[in-house]
């Protein structure tokens, strides 16, 4: 056949737009989506033709248009399944919600609220009204505010409390905790004049009372939150800096980071303040992220005296770092669990971390009989798990995962192709290669994710056995 009559055979963009199936898909995603996927899949045929290449059949014609309309409404922001082992990942979005957290936020979402509207006296309210009680009751705090994140929160407390004057540090916590969140960079833009003491390793007292001078407003303790400086090593107490602050007149700002609300000891996890132990101390100001160890939204909450948090409260920087409803909505619930002393079962970063061996080695043991091998070889593995997101560093909690490492025979394939493999399914699976195969940590996956994660590990080994 000639290369006119190859062309002369490419189907016109109207009539594979009457094909019943491309139509079909015509009604479902609009016009314009799907024209567009016809005639770039006839421009990738004619150049295939031009090429020399078999001529595509229509029912591969049809297929490729499908493939291609799928790809392009498919959400750039999609659910994956974390196999990392690293409970709260920064990278695969912090926090799970509860079931009761994501349906608060769906109903804040879909439904006209109370949010700032007393529903008693018909006169406009505070959104911070919503969990001020539940915060105070669970820490002790007098009072409560909270921000869209934890940056923003000890922004919006130093602008507060130190705007022209001086913010003392220890340098062991002038520090950067990931995504360029660098303390003294924050006290730059908080208005605050940053006033470093002692060194790295070793910051006494008497470092931070040599500092006071008239220009004093806070001090700020930065806890450190995912590193470690270990050894020859000493800094004051919380109880030891709010008592001289006292003395004369300074506020004391605690920045915890991650905060909890419950102590992780029970779980083999060491050296996570609390946030009420920090409110008992008496720092004015206690700030902590909602979506890390709480294991809410995002957010930023602030509790303390009531006079600091009146003072954030009124700040013009409150409103520009405001939470929005849904996460309002969704903390709310949250804070909730805590209150009914249900957050272990409740709220999946606890439940994750809360998980037995045993009931790890049980769900293994199901997933292995659920797979097949094709040209991996699958077993069960001991691992070890970390909490992450900025918390009890260098601290790790034993762990089983899925281990997936190429076959031994001719023809197998390396551990990139099977990571690889996983990404590329619906919905992708997310592990971590070690040792010369792929790790999917069982921890990090919901026992009620389970039947799809295995599908999909299914399917991903399916696919690179074709």
């Amino acid at each position: 056949m000639s290369a006119d009559a190859n062309l002369r055979g490419i189907p016109s963009v109207d009539r594979m737009l009457s094909l019943p199936e491309v139509a079909g898909l015509t009604e479902e995603n609009g016009h314009a989506v799907v024209a567009q996927q016809v005639r770039a899949v006839l421009a990738e045929e004619r150049n295939s033709r031009l090429a020399g290449n078999p001529a595509a059949g229509p029912e591969d014609l049809v297929d490729r248009i499908k493939q291609g309309v799928r790809t392009s409404q498919r959400l750039s922001l999609r659910p994956v399944l974390n196999g990392t082992g690293v409970i709260i990942h920064t990278n695969l979005g912090r926090a799970l919600l509860s079931d009761d957290a994501a349906a608060a936020a769906v109903n804040a979402a879909t439904s006209y609220s109370n949010l700032e509207f007393d529903l008693e006296t018909g006169a406009r309210g505070s959104r911070h009204s919503h969990v001020r009680r539940w915060l105070s009751e669970l820490t002790g705090a007098e009072d409560a505010l909270v921000a869209n994140n934890n940056a923003g929160a000890v922004l919006l407390a130093l602008a507060a409390l130190a705007t022209g004057r001086e913010i003392v540090v220890s340098r062991s916590q002038a520090i950067e905790i990931g995504g360029g969140f660098r303390i003294p960079e924050v006290m730059e833009q908080s208005g605050g004049r940053l006033v470093e003491v002692g060194t790295t390793n070793r910051t006494y007292l008497a470092d931070y009372e040599r500092a006071i001078g008239p220009e004093t407003a806070v001090f700020l303790r930065a806890h450190q939150s995912n590193f470690r400086i270990i050894g020859f090593t000493h800094e004051p107490s919380l109880r030891e800096l709010v008592g001289l602050a006292g003395q004369h007149g300074i506020a004391v700002v605690d920045d915890l980071g991650s905060g909890c609300l419950i102590d992780p000891s029970g779980f083999g996890l060491s050296g996570e303040p609390l946030v009420a132990d920090s409110v008992q101390a008496g720092a004015d100001l206690v700030c902590f992220s909602g979506d890390k160890l709480l294991g809410g939204p995002q957010a930023g909450l602030i509790v303390g005296k009531a006079e600091a948090v009146g003072r954030c409260a009124g700040h013009p920087l409150a409103r520009a770092l405001r939470i929005d409803k849904m996460s309002l909505a969704a903390l709310e619930a949250t804070l909730r669990h805590y209150q009914r002393g249900e957050a272990t079962e409740k709220v999946p970063v606890w439940r994750m971390i809360s998980a037995s061996t045993a009931e790890l080695e049980s769900r293994g043991q199901r997933w292995l009989d659920g797979l097949a091998s094709g040209r991996a070889s699958i077993d069960l593995a001991r691992t070890r798990a970390t909490v992450g997101g900025g918390s009890t560093p260098e601290q790790e909690l034993e762990s089983r995962a899925i281990s997936i490492a190429p076959g031994s025979r001719e023809g197998r394939v390396d551990c990139y192709i099977i990571a690889r493999a996983l990404r590329a399914v619906e919905p992708p699976v997310i592990g971590r290669i070690e040792h010369d195969r792929v790790l999917v940590d069982l921890r990090t996956i919901l026992p009620d994710d389970d039947t799809a994660a295995i599908g999909s590990v299914s399917r991903a080994l399916a696919s690179i056995s074709e």
